[in-house]
């Protein structure tokens, strides 16, 4: 289980005074693990699919319509291998060096604890449904909070702050955190965090000053 220091109660983070630059946020093409109906979690490297790799070529092909090509732009990852093989997709159509990226554990998805590799279906059997309304996870026993993640990601972004664009490739759950941090959404009473609406596998946003813009809706899976 990670341990982190709890997410402040006031709700949001203060984004009275925006990064300058722009933050494209990715998820992730479909993987292994997503097509079997299996939970990822921290799992290092679960092998994206031939639909991931589609997806991936797609954000990179939107991506390169939006900034063109050698945009000047900050790479960041998750450090697991569905996002880096993701970014590496989308760096080859931005003909930007994937050996430039930057990965931080902060980055990842949510711990699921002892729920990690097992089916939603044998899940459910056991335990009832683990999906909250809007595609969030319950928490594992054993598993990350949302506060922690907000935690997370909220010191990262305290820690990489800076001017200039960025494209950072993440995850379906820690990706809706991210994004919620970032816009200064209230907490989600169901979970005590900040979140925005799932987005499709193959997904990017763009965020700027507060406010977030779809750059491209993938057409992945959505079930976080």
């Amino acid at each position: 289980m990670t341990s982190q220091l709890p997410w402040p109660q006031r709700g949001a983070r203060d984004v009275s005074e925006p990064r300058r630059g722009r933050d494209f946020i990715a998820r992730h093409g479909e993987t292994v693990f997503n097509a079997a109906r299996r939970l990822q979690g921290t799992a290092p490297h679960t092998p994206l699919t031939r639909a991931g790799f589609a997806q991936a070529d797609e954000m990179g092909r939107a991506l390169l319509a939006e900034l063109g090509p050698k945009p000047a732009l900050t790479l960041w990852a998750s450090p697991t291998g569905r996002a880096l093989q993701t970014l590496a997709i989308i760096a080859e159509h931005l003909d930007l060096d994937w050996h430039g990226a930057t990965t931080d554990a902060r980055l990842g998805e949510i711990d699921t604890g002892s729920w990690g590799g097992r089916s939603y279906p044998d899940l459910a059997a056991e335990l009832g449904s683990i999906v909250l309304p809007g595609g969030l996870l319950k928490v594992a026993p054993d598993g990350e909070t949302y506060p922690q993640i907000a935690a997370r990601l909220a010191g990262w972004l305290d820690d990489s702050d800076g001017p200039g664009d960025r494209l950072v490739v993440m995850h379906g759950i820690s990706s809706r955190v991210l994004r919620g941090v970032m816009t200064g959404a209230p907490a989600d009473p169901l979970v005590d965090a900040p979140v925005l609406p799932g987005l499709p596998q193959g997904s990017v946003v763009a965020l700027a000053g507060g406010v977030e813009r779809i750059v491209h809706l993938g057409r992945g899976r959505a079930p976080a």
